[in-house]
């Protein structure tokens, strides 16, 4: 799967649970590269990021909140989470787990680990898994969501296996 088409994935599952939630859900013209959606929540409006992630750790999820280009015009410089940008961080990771965190209560500027207890209260309804046959290779059924083999024990960033909504991390 392509890391665009991840975060296309991540994007309709934020659009699904936020319409399920009773939200008005905009999708911003063009590429924007501070919010993937606008949300009428109760009259007010609010931005939303989406990220995604296939990085599972020691029991967490790893996702990568900091932008690093991702074409090669990048300039170098790193692009990190602000809840000056956006209101919220919609999460949803391979085992289809999902969080609506407020972007104030993000402690993290490059990167959040999400399934302890940090962010425990902002997780809302499981969505779908990710597609299993990511890189045509097998998952291990004994791992949350079949996580590769490859990305156990490993760092994910090096591996290129986290991805950010419709910013995706370049791949190495």
């Amino acid at each position: 799967m392509h890391p665009r088409e991840q975060g296309d994935l991540g994007e309709l599952s934020a659009l699904e649970w936020l319409v399920g939630a009773g939200a008005h859900v905009y999708i911003p013209f063009g590429h924007s590269p501070d919010c993937d959606l606008v949300a009428d929540m109760n009259g007010r409006l609010v931005r939303v990021q989406v990220k995604t992630s296939r990085c599972f750790q020691c029991g967490r999820w790893r996702v990568e909140l900091a932008t690093h280009g991702g074409n090669r015009s990048w300039n170098g410089v790193v692009k990190r989470f602000s809840p000056l940008r956006t209101d919220f961080l919609f999460a949803h990771v391979a085992d289809g787990r999902r969080w609506f965190v407020p972007a104030n209560e993000i402690t993290g500027g490059t990167q959040i680990v999400l399934g302890g207890p940090k962010y425990a209260g902002f997780e809302v309804d499981p969505g779908r898994p990710f597609p299993a046959n990511f890189d045509d290779q097998t998952l291990s059924s004994d791992a949350p969501g079949g996580v590769p083999e490859r990305s156990k024990g490993m760092d994910c960033k090096s591996i290129g296996s986290a991805f950010a909504g419709s910013n995706p991390a370049p791949t190495t």
